[in-house]
């Protein structure tokens, strides 16, 4: 399985989630203790459509801070049972993840094994696990409901996680500049919504 891309991979993947609902822990183990790039790159994909699953935001994103943080300090994954047993309509599942493959395909088209390996050494092992770190947290952040936000960061840990697979180094360096893509956006939020609120308080301060 592991000389299959990431798409056959995930691909065969959703086809195994169970009818009813699944769980993340049930999805842990369609993967794999030792997939856990990949297990990260199939709850990003998640946020790459615009469809709202109960539950997936909070579940989803700190499953991926959790296997980041585990692969920074190399040790085993742990997750809450609240967490690892939140269960997760299936159909619904399966339909955004089917949606979200052609993002995959696109990405694995431009990805290239052994570019610019030293980004993919293991000199660069802790920058690129806390840059998967730092993907994860602006995920998490409560800007969900605004375009894109969701969006940039999954794109971020899906190029990490790709890059880091593949060892190219060129798809990793792609996950870094749309962690800086995503903070740029997110101050461009916040400062707009700063400057609105100051004239809001001017407006009714008279």
């Amino acid at each position: 399985m592991q000389d299959q891309s990431m798409a056959v991979q995930l691909n065969a993947i959703i086809k195994k989630l169970p009818s009813n609902g699944v769980t993340l822990s049930e999805i842990l183990d369609l993967v794999g203790e030792g997939g856990l790039l990949v297990l990260t790159a199939l709850l990003s994909l998640v946020f790459l459509i615009p469809v709202s699953i109960p539950g997936v935001s909070t579940v989803f994103g700190a499953a991926i801070l959790l296997i980041a943080v585990s692969r920074l300090f190399h040790r085993n994954l742990w997750l809450p049972e609240k967490i690892k047993q939140r269960v997760i309509a299936s159909d619904k599942l399966r339909d955004v993840l089917a949606r979200a493959m052609s993002w995959l395909h696109r990405l694995e088209k431009i990805c290239r094994p052994n570019r610019l390996p030293w980004l993919a050494s293991g000199g660069m092992d802790m920058l690129n696990n806390l840059m998967l770190i730092l993907g994860a947290v602006l995920l998490m952040a409560p800007f969900g409901f605004i375009p894109f936000s969701n969006t940039l960061p999954a794109l971020a840990i899906i190029c990490l996680a790709l890059g880091m697979l593949q060892r190219d180094g060129a798809c990793i360096l792609l996950g870094y500049l749309a962690n800086l893509a995503t903070i740029i956006y997110f101050g461009v939020l916040i400062a707009g919504g700063g400057m609105a609120i100051q004239q809001a308080l001017r407006h009714f301060g008279g």
